[in-house]
């Protein structure tokens, strides 16, 4: 095995194109891993962390310009406020070693269906800006993820920052696992409000081959919040609202049996998530989380 170490983003894109089948690495918390196990042997290893511009983040009026090798640490130390869902999703990562050296960039590179940054990605509506010698492009994140642990990236391509909009409402994010901490999920559940458009995004992860948006689910949920006047007053989602709301986002996932849980129980616990973070996420704004992202939250919930 052989590795590369490039000191600037110009060298490491140089890199990539002469060698595609390098991978990169940065925290290493998912390729070591795979490493010591001997379920992957690259022929090449890129060392990204001289890379200065991966490890810096921008706050614009809009959105957030997140490098691919910021951690999980800094966004929860950082940018609570601007991107409170993936704050919240951020602090079920692993432990406080894994928080300060995985990163976003490395959850999307990965593209596990249990990464737990993807579902409020989704709910964020977020961009992956891809670099090679050939030019820049940015990936919506629905269209990123192609399959099982693959992504739209070409060979030659390096993911540079993730463009992230900044929440205009509050944002929720929920995860079962076999234990408390320090677990791949067995399934996770995003959820984010946004008020000026009127609309609910729902996103789920480690529940099919890929993370996905419940879009009937949130289709569902907008109208029915329009429909009872709900935008405008203080009043709860009703019952009946927030049940089928679960049932429909439960329906849209295509789970598999694993050692982690069986597809019955996977379909379940989305449901279960489902009804209990939107219950989190619109007492939030109902109470006065309505003109902004403010959280109220004081750490992650768990279903």
């Amino acid at each position: 095995m052989e590795f590369l170490r490039p000191a600037s983003w110009q060298e490491a894109l140089a890199a990539k194109a002469e060698h595609p089948s390098a991978v990169p690495i940065a925290g290493g918390t998912d390729v070591m891993v795979e490493i010591n196990f001997d379920q992957r042997r690259p022929g090449w290893l890129m060392d990204l962390n001289r890379v200065p511009e991966l490890h810096e983040w921008e706050t614009g009026e809009d959105s957030v310009r997140l490098g691919a090798s910021v951690p999980y640490s800094r966004i929860i130390e950082n940018l609570r406020a601007e991107l409170p869902g993936l704050a919240l999703a951020a602090h079920t990562v692993g432990s406080p070693q894994i928080r300060n050296r995985g990163s976003v960039g490395g959850n999307l590179g990965a593209a596990s269906p249990a990464g737990d940054s993807h579902p409020p990605l989704l709910t964020a509506g977020a961009e992956v800006e891809a670099e090679s010698v050939r030019g820049s492009r940015r990936i919506p994140v629905e269209e990123f993820f192609t399959g099982v642990k693959r992504n739209a990236l070409a060979e030659d391509e390096l993911i540079k920052y993730v463009h992230i909009k900044k929440a205009t409402g509050p944002q929720q994010f929920s995860k079962i696992g076999t234990r408390n901490a320090m677990v791949i999920a067995v399934c996770g559940f995003s959820v984010a409000l946004h008020p000026e458009s009127r609309r609910v995004r729902a996103a789920v992860g480690s529940a099919a081959p890929t993370p996905f948006r419940a879009t009937e689910a949130e289709d569902f949920l907008s109208a029915a919040l329009d429909e009872e006047g709900l935008w405008d007053s203080d009043r709860i989602v009703p019952p009946s609202v927030a049940r089928r709301f679960a049932e429909l986002c439960s329906a849209a996932c295509k789970p598999i049996d694993d050692v982690r849980g069986s597809a019955a129980y996977r379909r379940h616990a989305v449901g279960v998530m489902a009804r209990r973070t939107l219950t989190w996420v619109w007492e939030s704004y109902r109470t006065g989380g309505r003109g902004g992202a403010r959280n109220d939250e004081g750490g992650t919930r768990c279903a």
